[in-house]
């Protein structure tokens, strides 16, 4: 298949806006203000404790490539197909679309990577927990600090 040269430019400028569209709609993280509408209007336990440390850790960006790997398929695809002509063209546009795919997928990794801290609380009752979660405009805990937990279920949070 062969794309006149305007028409495959705009093809690939338009599934390349796509992508970058589509990965702005990736849910954020929880941190401490951010809530998902599951966990809205939900009774959750709340204990108070003394922060005993918090070390900053890098949260791992999604790989599940939904939105990297396929449009990076697509326009490696895409762009593979203008290479030679026939099945010379057939195996370009294959190569071009794993290709695609796997750059796709390592940039929607890297794109989706968070700030975290590992917060270790001491509660009033005595015990210890440790909790890591993505950090919210820099608002790093520190040592000392009075916060409260918060818990539903399996998912807690540290704020203030």
């Amino acid at each position: 298949m062969i794309f006149p040269k305007k028409t495959m430019r705009g093809t690939v400028l338009g599934t390349i806006a796509m992508a970058l569209v589509l990965s702005g709609c990736a849910s954020p993280g929880l941190t401490g203000k951010t809530y998902s509408q599951s966990e809205a209007r939900k009774v959750q336990t709340v204990r108070y404790g003394t922060v005993l440390s918090a070390t900053p850790v890098v949260i791992e960006g999604r790989k599940d490539g939904v939105v990297g790997t396929g449009a990076g398929a697509i326009v490696g695809g895409i762009a593979g197909s203008t290479i030679g002509a026939g099945k010379g063209s057939s195996i370009a546009a294959v190569l071009g679309a794993v290709a695609g795919g796997m750059v796709g997928q390592a940039v929607e990794g890297n794109a989706t990577r968070k700030q975290g801290q590992e917060v270790t609380v001491r509660l009033s009752n005595g015990e210890t927990l440790s909790i890591v979660q993505e950090v919210q405009n820099q608002a790093f805990f520190r040592v000392g600090e009075q916060v409260r937990l918060l818990k539903r279920g399996g998912v807690a949070r540290i704020v203030y």
